[in-house]
């Protein structure tokens, strides 16, 4: 059975006209272990202020505690325990140590305006403390790293290359491993003698079952990522990845550590390798052989990867990209595949429909005016909200400082309710306003283009050839969602109902 404290508090005898006397709590506070099952075992009462945390019967409790001889403390109101929220962050951080609950009679402890207010402050001490953390492991990072030593966690275990310990002679370095370097020299010479792409290099890998540092298959992206970079040349750099870019960082703030690296490849071919990687891609984006009209413009409607064009039996298909190996080595995708032809010609007539309504098109036109119209009111709206919610973040800080300095607690809840109340509803109207901007900048940049394109476009529909078609789907920002019979067309400028073209057979 649940071992229950009961703990009840006045600070004066007017209280007991109040409705909150000793009795009156204990009375409640029985009653509610009852309901819970709970074996009332210790009941404490005293008259003391809520603003001290030496108390006589609460030191009791708090000796009960840190014994663990309970489960619970029930009181009548979380007032009754602490009127101070930073004693009571000192209360309810020494329950938690201890798998101690507490309980109230008349509120829920987490969503009374004391509650929330304790956790705020708690939350606020945690940050500063998890930011100072940070700080000092940064901070040892660099100092590390200044010293000619890898930083712990900084990619120690370049494939290619064992990490020898400090603890070992002539440790705290990498050394080759001659057989891993072995296929990075060939992925590097495969690249630039062989002309191979990515993915041939990723499929003549598996074929040759060279081994990996996981033991993992082979990805594109792991082939990528040795490819690119440029330790395995005996360059090692630090400290330059900013928002998830590796080298997002200015190379001035960029830290060296020479010798740590030894060179498996040259620089010349290092830079022949990346000359390569940027000719493949190019021509990645071409395809002289088989055009594809709606290429980059396809999205499977099933997992959302992007339709691409494939040649097969001398005929034009497209087919999601999640059903190749190289992109789905586990799970591939189960939608079906696209007779190209029949697929393009479909979707241009939609199109071709919707743009020879003039009216429509004006009448989308018109909306896409009045949204660029009020960008400058939203982004105005938007600032004066963020200041707003920046000053109820600094208003909520002097709060903190005030329930740190005894300040009547009652006033300090009532000053936490309101400012929470509007954080809420800021908060709201901040997304609603991102929103907005997002629409009407779109609006912006596109409407005065979009406006003669279009009145030329009318003109010229049914005489456009691929390049015309082209462009005509870029600028309309058109995307095309597919299922195995199902084809949705998405676009900046949309008809009154979005077009969707309805299919028996895919092929």
């Amino acid at each position: 059975m649940n071992s229950a404290a009961v703990y009840c508090r006045v600070s004066t005898d007017s209280q007991e006209r109040e409705g909150t006397s000793l009795k009156t709590q204990l009375e409640h506070c029985l009653t509610y272990c009852r309901d819970k099952g709970y074996d009332a075992t210790y009941q404490f009462s005293e008259t003391y202020s809520g603003l001290s945390l030496e108390r006589p019967e609460l030191d009791k409790i708090r000796e009960l505690v840190r014994n663990e001889e309970i489960d619970s403390i029930v009181c009548y109101s979380l007032d009754r325990l602490s009127r101070d929220p930073g004693h009571g962050v000192i209360i309810t951080q020494e329950l938690e140590k201890h798998g101690v609950k507490l309980e109230t009679v008349t509120e829920d402890v987490d969503n009374s305006e004391l509650g929330k207010l304790i956790s705020y402050i708690r939350g606020y001490a945690s940050k500063v403390e998890a930011e100072k953390i940070r700080e000092r492991t940064m901070r040892g990072k660099k100092a590390r790293a200044k010293d000619g030593r890898m930083p712990m966690g900084s990619g120690i275990g370049l494939y290619g290359y064992d990490y020898m310990p400090v603890s070992q002679k002539g440790g705290g370095q990498r050394v080759i491993n001659e057989i891993e370097a072995a296929w990075v020299r060939k992925m590097f010479e495969w690249l630039v003698q062989d002309g191979l792409t990515t993915t041939a290099i990723t499929f003549r890998l598996r074929a040759s079952n060279a081994p990996t540092k996981s033991g993992k298959i082979w990805s594109r992206r792991s082939v990528h990522e040795r490819l690119t970079n440029i330790a395995y040349t005996g360059k090692t750099y630090v400290f330059t990845a900013l928002d998830g870019k590796v080298f997002g960082k200015p190379k001035e703030e960029w830290i060296e550590l020479p010798g740590f690296t030894p060179a498996i490849i040259s620089i010349e071919l290092f830079e022949a390798a990346q000359k390569q990687l940027k000719m493949n891609f190019d021509k990645s984006k071409r395809n002289c052989k088989h055009e594809y009209l709606l290429s980059g413009h396809l999205r499977c409607a099933k997992c959302g990867y992007a339709f691409v064009g494939h040649p097969i039996g001398g005929k034009r298909y497209y087919h999601c990209s999640h059903t190749m190996k190289i992109n789905a080595p586990v799970e591939r995708c189960k939608n079906q595949m696209w007779n190209a032809e029949k697929l393009e010609t479909m979707v241009w007539a939609e199109l071709e429909n919707y743009l020879g309504d003039r009216d429509i098109v004006r009448g989308n036109m018109e909306k896409q005016r009045q949204n660029s119209g009020q960008l400058n009111a939203f982004e105005t709206e938007l600032k004066q909200t963020d200041h707003q919610l920046k000053s109820i973040n600094h208003e909520q800080h002097q709060l903190l400082q005030w329930a740190l300095k005894d300040f009547p607690a009652d006033q300090v809840e009532a000053e936490n309710k309101r400012l929470n109340k509007s954080k809420e509803t800021l908060s709201v109207q901040k997304n609603e306003l991102e929103a907005r901007i997002k629409a009407s900048q779109s609006a912006v940049i596109n409407v005065p283009n979009l406006e003669r394109f279009i009145r030329d476009l009318q003109d010229k529909l049914p005489s456009l050839d691929f390049a015309g078609k082209r462009l005509a789907l870029d600028m309309l920002g058109t995307t095309v969602y597919i299922d195995d019979q199902n084809v949705e067309i998405i676009g900046t400028i949309e008809p009154d109902s979005n077009p969707s073209i309805v299919s028996q057979s895919s092929q």
